[in-house]
C-alpha cells in the first residue's frame, strides 16, 4: 500500500510541518477546543454525499434554473436503499442536496413552484426530503442537508434583501419541519442573477437562523463557523492539518484572496477557533449521476487512500455518491462501498497493542514519550496515533521508532496528529515502539498508539 509518491509526499509535509513549527505560537493557555457537536461530528469519520435532483436527468452537472420539473421522474426511488448501503459501508451520516444551483427543491417548498411538487413522481405529493431523513432514522443514521445560496430560478436573485428573505424561508422549512439536522451544509456559489445583478449574501444571519433553529447542528462551509472546507476536491486533506483556524483568514463562504488554499488545508498553529476540515470528493468523476460514467467509479485502492488522506490527516471524508435516475445507487458503487468497509476492517482487524499498557511521560514543557512493549515480534505497516482532541490540539512535530531487540530505526515522522493521524511505513518487524512527542503548543496530553500490519 506504499508508495514512492507517498513517501515523497511525507517529505513534503514534514519540511512544511518544521516550516510552520518554527512560527509556533508562544506557550498560553488555553487552546480552543472543539463543541459536543463538533467532537461527535469528526469521531463518525465517514459521511455520505447525495447529489440528486434536476440534474440527474439533464446528465449536467450545473442546471440553469430553466428546467421543466415534469423531467424529475425517478421510477424506483428508495432512500432506504441509499441508507442501507451507506450503514453497511461503515458511513454514519449521510447529507443530501436539498437544493442545488438550478433552484429545484426535492421538497414541497411554499416559496416557489419550481419543485417536487410540479413534478409527475408520486403525482406531485412527494417530498424526497422526507423519505431521506425517515430512511437515515430508519437506519440509524444522522441526517445532513445542503441548500445552496445560489439559485438560478429565482427571480428574486440578485435583489439581495428579497432573495435572502426568501432563503432563510426555505432554510425554515428545511430546519423546522424534519425534526433533528445534525449538518447544515452549504458553499459560496454566487454566479450573477437575471441582469447580471450579483446577489450579496447575509451570512450572518444565516448562521444566526440555523443556530436558532437547529442550536445543535454543526455548519459547514468554506469559511466555518464551525466546519471548513479542506480546500479542494480531491479529496487530500492537508499534512500537516491543524482543526484551528485563524478566522479572519477565510471570513465568508465563497471568498477568494491569497493564502486561502493554505489555510483551508493545513489550518493554523495560532488559530484561535476550533474548526476542523472536512474532505469532499466524488467516487464518480462528476456530483450528479451520469451514465457515461459507470465504468468509472473508485476502486477499493482508491477509496482507502481517500480514507487514509482525509481521516487518516485529522479530517473527514464527505464521500458523494449520487443517485440514478431510477432514484436507486448504482449496484457498481453500492458493490465498492461494501468492499471499501471490507477492505478497511480487515486492515484495522487486529491492534497488536491491544491490552498492553504503554508508559507515558513528559519529557520537558512542550515534549513527552509513549512506549510499549509489545511482548513478541510483529510486523507493522499502520500507525495509528490519536490526540485527546476533547482538551485541544497540541502536537506539532513527533516521531515513531520501533525496536527490533537489536536497535531503534525510525517507523514515520510526522508534524499535527490532531483526532486522528494514520501513518504507513514499509513492512518492519519490532517488539517495542515508541512515540516521541518533539514539539507541542502546551504541555503534551498522553495520546493513544494502535499498530496494525497494514
Amino acid at each position: 500500500m506504499t508508495s514512492r509518491r507517498q513517501f515523497v509526499n511525507t517529505t513534503a509535509a514534514l519540511a512544511l510541518g518544521a516550516s510552520l513549527a518554527r512560527r509556533l505560537p508562544p506557550f498560553r493557555v488555553p487552546r480552543p477546543v472543539p463543541s459536543p457537536s463538533q467532537l461527535a461530528w469528526q469521531r463518525d469519520e465517514l459521511a455520505l454525499f447525495l447529489h440528486f435532483g434536476v440534474n440527474t436527468f439533464t446528465d449536467r452537472e450545473w442546471g440553469d434554473g430553466t428546467e421543466d420539473p415534469l423531467i424529475f421522474a425517478p421510477t424506483a426511488i428508495d432512500t432506504r436503499q441509499w441508507a442501507r448501503a451507506a450503514k453497511n459501508a461503515g458511513f454514519r451520516t449521510m447529507v443530501l442536496t436539498a437544493k442545488h444551483h438550478d433552484g429545484f427543491c426535492l421538497w414541497p417548498s411554499a416559496t416557489t413552484r419550481h419543485s417536487v411538487a410540479a413534478s409527475p413522481w408520486r403525482s406531485g405529493g412527494g417530498d424526497v426530503v422526507r423519505e431521506f431523513v425517515d430512511a437515515c432514522r430508519g437506519e440509524g443514521l444522522k441526517v445532513g442537508l445542503y441548500c445552496s445560496p445560489w439559485d438560478r430560478n429565482a427571480p428574486a436573485y440578485g435583489d439581495s434583501p428579497r432573495y435572502n428573505a426568501m432563503y432563510w424561508a426555505q432554510l425554515t422549512e428545511l430546519l423546522t419541519n424534519y425534526g433533528s439536522i445534525h449538518e447544515v451544509w452549504f458553499d459560496g456559489a454566487n454566479g450573477e442573477g437575471p441582469n447580471g445583478r450579483k446577489q450579496v449574501y447575509d451570512w450572518p444571519a444565516t448562521f444566526a437562523l440555523v443556530r436558532r433553529l437547529q442550536p445543535e447542528a454543526v455548519i459547514f462551509s468554506d469559511a466555518g463557523p464551525d466546519i471548513r472546507w479542506i480546500g479542494n476536491e480531491r479529496g487530500s486533506a492537508g499534512d500537516p492539518n491543524w482543526s484551528t483556524i485563524d478566522p479572519a483568514a477565510v471570513a465568508y463562504p465563497g471568498v477568494d484572496a491569497p493564502g486561502i488554499t493554505e489555510a483551508l488545508q493545513h489550518g493554523h498553529a495560532d488559530g484561535t477557533v476550533w474548526r476542523p476540515g472536512e474532505t469532499d470528493v466524488s467516487i464518480r468523476p462528476g456530483w450528479f449521476y451520469h451514465p457515461a460514467e459507470d465504468q468509472q467509479v473508485k476502486g477499493v485502492e482508491e477509496l482507502l487512500e481517500l480514507y487514509f488522506n482525509s481521516v487518516g490527516r485529522n479530517s473527514k471524508l464527505l464521500l458523494n455518491v449520487p443517485p440514478t435516475r431510477d432514484g436507486l445507487l448504482h449496484t457498481t458503487d453500492v458493490t465498492q462501498l461494501a468492499e471499501m468497509h471490507r477492505r478497511r476492517s480487515m486492515l484495522f482487524a487486529e491492534d497488536f497493542t491491544d491490552g498492553r499498557h504503554p508508559h507515558w511521560h513528559l519529557t520537558g514543557e512542550r515534549g513527552g514519550e509513549l512506549a510499549v512493549d509489545l511482548g513478541r515480534m510483529v510486523q507493522v505497516q499502520i500507525i495509528d496515533l490519536r490526540e485527546r482532541i476533547e482538551e485541544g490540539q497540541r502536537v506539532a512535530r513527533y516521531v515513531v521508532e520501533g525496536h527490533d531487540d537489536t536497535r531503534w530505526q525510525t517507523l514515520s515522522r510526522g508534524a499535527t496528529i490532531g483526532f486522528r493521524k494514520l501513518d504507513r511505513c514499509p513492512p518492519v518487524r519490532v517488539r517495542r515502539v515508541r512515540v516521541r512527542i518533539e514539539e507541542a503548543l502546551d504541555t503534551p496530553l498522553p495520546i493513544s498508539l494502535g499498530l496494525y500490519a497494514g
